[in-house]
């Protein structure tokens, strides 16, 4: 397990800072100075909230939840109602207050501009002056209440999060045999990743719900009773569109659901592909599984690409909805015959400015509601899966008095799959077990062994019968299950570290030599899934786990199997009879030779105990079995002389190397290679020129507006001069002092007709405009998003298994799941309101500036400050981005190690020590977040106030420098201004997050330019090649980096046409690096020739498509037996079955109801090891190929199935080179030679028969080791097969 020194780190800065500090953002200042200073890496966060802390949240949630159960309809939205309604309604008195202050200032404005509609005289200024000082105070109050509750309702978020995330890993753990068939890692790391996500800004907006039209009515009254009944015209529009919001919203929820599920198959898809990749690599397999995520792909683009359009209309919407309300109540106004003022202009135009919250924040609210809601839907439907069910065996821990008593009692138990099912897997069956008793398990491939230690694991239930188990339970299963850590740390697995204890439990697993020659000894990091070891090593580090945790139940399933014989020998007698020999121990095994050992032995067959008793009753049964074990004779055994272990010396800790983070800012080059995934540069050119027309037509409708104003107040005033007593004053005097006498425009305003004409023209432009720019944008950005993600998956599975041995499957999966998902669905928004709100605060600039030179200067300074601000934010923020990711990284590897593991975790109860390690994960992430968070909420807020500060300038230089005289400008310039606060700190936030999230599109092109294994290979050999079959190595050695010692060293044999070749050595001896460097999977030296070509001059493609092999792990993907067989779908059926029928599955599959189309679950989870073995033999047989590899092929079936391949072998490859690595001496005994390795070199190359004739050979001890009846009998069949071979030459 992995240590952590978070109790170490100081508490969170924003738990010890002051209200102030809070309120003011200060307690941030130091972080952006570190920032500065130097790059913020993982050792510069602070620890987490301890409000955010993940067990404390995950409890919370969890008792809420098992509440909700108790109802006959859960709901996980009421749990969460629950947990955080309180807090958000507290929160939500900071937006009430928001919203108040907000409401004054158009009442503040009419007031303002009235003062020019009337031309007030000189004196009353002063007047002016007091609403221009009120304005600026309301807009820094409702600054400061604004960020106050932002950063406050974001947290609430954040704990919603955490605590989902929480909830979904402790259920996880619980899931039953029937739910892990239904579930796949992919769904719940989508679960994770993209559902939860939803959670860290959704209350940011769903507040404008209630918010939106409750303001909308106030506005109603509002607008009403200050300026008329025409007013009311803007406000029912925009309360008669929520209807259609709420529709898009519905729609965007719809596609919402398909996208996630579509995401979890293409994440499950990827997971399969980085667990079974070198299976794939193998197999030449690479572009059937690219085609197959493609496509899945493909389906999940076209739901994205729908989300996406609605989204973009709905976009559209708030932007235009406003200019469509306020042109609507001109309308009306200027039919109705009045003239246009600027008090009712910038008044209206104000008080929709406050109903942003309807025409932008309440679609995007309803959006969010609708997604936020399938995200919980989906999370809820997963809690409700079928838990193990705690009672369903009688099983307690026993006291001392009562170990004694430790037993197993099964009496008449059937199990089924499901409980719906109407077949059984286990029928009546009845066992007694107990201490100081040995109880062998036996049977053939799929006769219910592993299914028999799932019941006595309570990871089934009997549906009949009763089950009784009383003691401790310890397990070791059949596929080791190792994570991403020490060996030491795989043993003890959360238990103490006792040495005495330890070194005895590593001594009688034969781990002793394994620990010497690893380079950091017990604390060498063994990659997850135990990458770096072989099967012998992972059997037996998993052995160790089981025998170290102190239990009076072991339940052993066949970890004899992946081992030499003389290992496996050691383990029986110094682990299994020896050190477990005081406790009940369940062996599952087919290891025959030990039957004679055990105190009772079960014999099934179909699930059904065939054949039960003592080893005498076995011999005396005249079943097949008896026949089979009449050939173990009793005989003196070897055994080895206990060595007193030696005292081991310490290595130095090795640390898991840490996932690559890049630094400084995101280079241009990740812009410049997204925008040419989009597309062209004439894709990306006329893109730019929507925004630039879309934005212009915007600021001219505003222009309009105000030169429309100012000739109305003009000619009121001429009209006034000419009606009042002058003293000499003519009317063609008044009339040339009139400013836009002289102005091109003036025919555009001659009546008011003319005037709304243009003005109709001028906003349908506006419209169309808008929607035309957010649907090409989406459009494009999505183009780019697929791109990069085929160019991602193409370089992902072309890699070198370096690349996987280092990369744990999390880190990868982070990019396909979290960093896609944000350049699918975050980054266009993000960007296309970036790109918009950067073109308005330019045009509003240049309205503002026209209006006034000296405006220029101030928006000068303030546009330096702002960017020195961004670029000291970015600093800090950029790489607090990056860490983050990475943080994200290790909780979705500890999900899927602990998935995958499952059975090993609840039988060792090692939940609770998991959960912990998950929760201590999740606060790591939520640290990074939450000091994000503060840092875009600081800026925020800096942003803001220097904005208000802005205003306060440009109203005192048009109040006093200017002296402006005209209400439409004062006017503009005021909306312009107020308009451009929150816009101002937006676009920089924006901006900012833009290029965080950019932080995702590098990361994906990180792995998109993968360095892709080295194929030398250029020259094509005959199509026939290789006809004969004729294998030489030559001085070849291996190593699997640069870095590392050489595996193998100067291996030199060779294998003729057509002969059966068995290789045999100690584990570990480099027997299945032989294979990695007949595939090319690691660069070599020296060379390897097939029928006198070095393979290195060969295509790797075309090389390992025309060698055959059966794993050492049997590995199937999800999908249809058709699909594992035959994934380029290149064989009729009847070859299919052929293939299926020399393996004897053809009825098995037969039987199914869809035949070859039957699903086959994740991993190959609903066969047995053995049938998943045999389906990789009907591969083999399939490709028909002249050279074929078997990795210890039947290490996990027992002897029938055995002879079965054996003779299968024997008869479809009959004229093929075999080359077979087997523990099991005898699958090797009547072959052609045997290699013998030993510390990576061929030390024996003969005949068996020959080589036994050498009493000092290492085969020799090899055979002697078995015991001396096997022994003669492996002797006999190699003298035969010998005598044989010479009478046939």
């Amino acid at each position: 397990m992995e240590e952590f020194e978070e109790e170490l780190k100081k508490l969170n800065k924003y738990d010890r800072t002051n209200i102030i500090s809070k309120i003011w953002f200060c307690w941030m200042c130091p972080f952006f100075v570190k920032g500065w200073k130097k790059e913020i890496d993982e050792e510069d966060i602070d620890r987490h909230r301890r409000k955010h802390d993940s067990e404390r949240l995950g409890n919370k949630l969890e008792t809420a939840w098992k509440c909700e159960l108790k109802n006959k309809q859960p709901s996980l939205l009421r749990a969460i109602a629950k947990l955080l309604l309180a807090e958000i309604c507290l929160i939500d008195i900071l937006i009430v207050t928001v919203e108040s202050l907000r409401m004054l200032q158009p009442l503040l404005m009419a007031r303002l501009l009235s003062y020019y509609d009337n031309n007030a005289a000189e004196e009353n200024k002063s007047e002016a002056y007091i609403y221009a000082i009120l304005i600026i105070f309301v807009l820094f109050v409702s600054v400061l209440c604004q960020h106050s509750f932002q950063m406050n309702i974001l947290q609430v978020g954040l704990k919603l999060r955490i605590a989902c995330c929480a909830l979904i890993y402790r259920k996880a753990l619980k899931l039953n045999r029937t739910a892990l068939g239904e579930v796949t890692i992919g769904q719940i790391i989508n679960l994770l990743s993209n559902d939860v996500a939803r959670f860290d800004t959704c209350f940011q907006g769903l507040n404008y719900i209630w918010v939106g039209p409750l303001e909308t009515l106030i506005v109603m009254y509002l607008t009403y009773y200050y300026m008329g009944y025409s007013a009311l015209v803007g406000p029912v529009f925009l309360l008669g569109f929520i209807p259609v919001q709420l529709y898009l919203g519905k729609l965007i929820s719809k596609f919402r659901l398909r996208t996630a599920l579509r995401t979890d198959q293409r994440v499950r898809l990827m997971n399969e592909v980085i667990t079974g990749i070198q299976v794939i690599k193998m197999y030449t397999w690479e572009a059937a599984f690219s085609k197959a995520v493609e496509i899945v792909r493909r389906n999940e683009m076209k739901c994205i690409r729908s989300a996406s359009y609605i989204r973009a209309i709905s976009m559209s919407c708030g932007l235009i909805l406003n200019r469509v309300a306020i042109y609507l109540c001109i309308l009306v106004y200027i039919l109705t015959g009045n003239v246009l003022t600027s008090s009712y202009v910038y008044t209206m135009t104000t008080f929709f400015r406050l109903l942003n919250s309807v025409t932008m924040f309440f679609p995007q609210a309803i959006t969010v509601a609708f997604e936020v809601y399938v995200s919980i839907q989906r999370i809820q439907k997963f809690l409700l899966y079928e838990e193990i069910e705690p009672r369903a065996i009688q099983t307690h821990k026993p006291t001392d008095d009562e170990r004694a008593h430790t037993r197993i009692h099964l009496k008449n138990v059937s199990v089924k799959w499901k409980k719906e099912s109407s077949d059984y897997v286990l029928e009546n069956i009845t066992l007694e077990a107990g201490p100081r008793q040995l109880t062998l398990v036996g049977g053939s491939v799929g006769s219910g062994k592993t299914t028999l230690l799932h019941v006595l694991l309570r990871e089934l239930y009997p549906v009949e019968g009763t089950a009784t188990i009383v003691g401790a339970v310890s397990y070791a299963s059949q596929e080791p299950w190792l994570f991403g850590a020490s060996v030491r740390k795989n043993i003890l697995f959360g238990e103490k570290y006792e040495k005495d204890k330890y070194d005895e439990v590593v001594r009688v697993c034969a781990l002793e030599r394994d620990l010497e020659l690893f380079p950091h000894g017990d604390h060498t990091l063994i990659g997850e899934r135990g990458v770096s070891l072989s099967g012998g090593q992972r059997a037996r580090i998993n052995l160790a786990r089981a025998v170290y945790k102190d239990a009076d139940i072991y339940l052993l399933d066949d970890p004899l199997s992946a081992v030499d014989t003389h290992v496996g020998k050691h383990l029986f007698e110094k682990c299994i009879c020896g050190y477990l020999g005081s406790k009940c121990v369940i062996l599952v095994t087919h290891q025959l030779q030990y039957l004679k050992s055990a105190n009772s032995i079960y014999i099934l067959e179909d699930g059904k105990i065939k054949f039960s008793g003592s080893y005498s009753d076995v011999k005396s049964s005249g079943q097949i079995f008896s026949r089979l074990v009449s050939q173990i004779e009793d005989e003196d055994e070897v055994r080895r002389k206990s060595v007193a272990p030696k005292e081991k010396e310490e290595h130095e800790v090795q640390v898991q190397e840490k996932e690559a983070k890049a630094s400084g800012n995101v280079p241009w080059s990740v812009y410049r290679d997204f925008a040419k995934a989009g597309g062209g540069t004439l894709k990306v050119l006329l893109l730019i020129l929507v925004f630039i027309l879309s934005t212009s037509s915007d600021s001219i409708a505003e222009y309009y507006v105000t030169w429309w104003v100012n000739v109305e107040q003009v000619r009121s005033s001429n009209n006034a001069a000419l009606t009042a007593p002058t003293g000499n004053a003519s009317q063609s005097d008044t009339i040339n002092d009139f400013p836009y006498a002289d102005w091109w425009f003036l025919p555009l305003f001659s009546n008011d007709q003319v005037a709304l004409t243009y003005f109709s023209v001028i906003c349908l432009a506006v419209v169309v405009l808008c929607i035309i720019r957010s649907l090409y944008f989406f459009n494009w950005c999505l183009t780019a998003s697929i791109k990069l993600h085929k160019y991602m998956m193409d370089n992902i599975v072309y890699s070198s298994m370096l690349f996987f041995s280092k990369n744990p499957s999390g880190r990868i999966l982070n990019r396909f799941s979290k960093d896609i998902g944000s350049v699918d669905e975050m980054l266009p928004y993000t960007m296309i309101d970036t790109i918009q709100i950067g073109l308005r605060v330019v045009a509003i600039s240049v309205v503002i500036g026209s209006l006034s030179y000296w405006i220029t200067i101030p928006t000068i300074v303030i546009l330096v400050i702002f960017y020195m601000l961004r670029t000291v934010f970015l600093q800090t923020s950029r790489n607090l981005k990056r860490i983050e990711s990475i943080t994200r990284s290790p909780v979705f590897t500890h999900l899927s190690a602990s998935l995958q593991g499952l059975t090993t975790i609840r039988a060792l109860k090692a939940e609770d020590a998991l959960t912990k390690e998950f929760d201590n994960y999740q606060n790591r992430n939520s640290a990074a977040f939450f000091l994000y968070l503060g840092a875009s909420r600081s800026f925020g807020f800096w942003l803001d106030a220097i904005c208000v500060l802005y205003i306060a300038v440009a109203i005192l230089i048009l109040l006093f420098v200017k002296s402006e005289t005209l209400g439409g400008n004062i006017g503009l310039a005021l909306t312009q201004a107020m308009g451009i606060t929150g816009m101002f700190q937006w676009g920089m936030r924006q901006w900012s997050e833009m290029e965080n999230q950019m932080i995702s599109v590098e990361r994906v092109q990180e792995y998109a330019v993968l360095q892709q294994e080295t194929d030398e290979g250029k020259d094509q050999p005959p199509l026939n090649w290789p006809d004969e079959g004729k294998i030489e190595f030559d001085k070849m050695s291996l190593r699997y980096s640069p870095d590392d010692p050489f595996v193998l060293k100067e291996v030199t044999f060779v294998i003729q046409p057509k002969e059966k070749v068995g290789i045999v050595g100690r584990t570990g001896a480099g027997k299945s690096s032989l294979i990695q460097a007949l595939f090319r999977l690691v660069h070599i030296e020296g060379s390897i020739l097939i029928d006198n070509v070095n393979t290195k001059t060969v295509p790797l493609k075309r090389l390992r498509s025309s060698i055959s092999i059966i794993p050492q792990e049997p590995v199937l993907f999800s999908g249809t037996f058709r699909r594992n067989l035959d994934p380029f779908d290149e064989y009729k059926d009847e070859a299919l079955w052929n293939a299926l029928d020399e393996v004897e599955l053809k009825s098995m599959v037969n039987e199914l109801p869809a035949g070859l189309n039957h699903p086959v679950t994740e991993g190959g989870g609903n066969l047995s090891v053995g049938q998943r073995q045999l389906v990789c033999l009907a591969r083999a047989i399939l490709r028909n190929n002249k050279i074929l590899v078997m990795d210890e092929a039947t290490s996990n079936v027992d002897p029938q199935t055995d002879a079965l391949i054996q003779k299968t072998i024997r008869k479809t490859f009959h004229d093929c080179t075999v080359l077979t690595i087997a523990h099991r001496l005898h699958t090797v005994m009547d072959s052609d030679k045997i290699l013998v390795m030993d510390a990576g070199r061929s030390v024996e190359f003969d005949h068996p028969h020959k080589l036994l004739k050498n009493e000092d050979s290492i085969f020799y001890s090899l055979v002697k080791q078995t015991g001396k009846a096997a022994a003669e009998g492996l002797e006999k069949i190699a003298e035969e097969n010998y005598k044989n071979r010479q009478s046939t030459h």
